[in-house]
């Protein structure tokens, strides 16, 4: 008679360990989807706002409402080149940077714009000089937010 009651003991130690196992395996998965310590009845963290992209840039030499109206990569000393940026999605703040820059890496001219869209936007830069820009070769990169999302080249002629 000892065998059976051994034999049942054995059947609830383990039923016990499989329960155990169970609970531990979900509990532990609650604690992964939350992301960190949430206190019971506490509203869960809520992700990034922020969903802006950067769709296009456009160079030229004309511009209406932030849009490049001329676009072109062929460019006279005299001209205003713009850079039209045009973004996509919304954030409640987001940083669009310009860098422009000649032939051999020197930085020509660099700003920035704030901004806060709410779906299509388009910020426009540019760059001139009084006396003409050099004629050479010229690249544009732009940032969303201190990464560079994209560039153009053009050529002043």
């Amino acid at each position: 008679m000892h065998v059976p009651l051994l034999a049942r003991s054995m059947r609830a130690l383990t039923a016990a360990a499989l329960t155990l196992a169970v609970a531990a395996a979900c509990s532990k998965d609650k604690r992964a989807e939350s992301s960190g310590d949430v206190t019971p009845g506490a509203a869960a963290p809520t992700p990034a706002a922020s969903s802006v992209r950067v769709a296009d840039i456009d160079i030229g030499r004309a511009v209406s409402n932030a849009r490049v109206t001329d676009k072109t990569d062929d460019l006279k000393p005299t001209d205003t080149v713009y850079a039209s940026v045009h973004t996509t999605g919304s954030a409640p703040n987001a940083t669009v940077m310009a860098r422009w820059t000649f032939e051999d890496g020197q930085v020509v001219q660099e700003s920035s714009q704030s901004i806060a869209p709410t779906g299509d936007a388009y910020t426009e830069f540019h760059i001139s000089k009084p006396d003409g820009l050099p004629k050479g070769k010229y690249k544009v990169e732009v940032f969303l937010d201190s990464q560079s999302v994209g560039s153009k080249n053009f050529e002043v002629k």
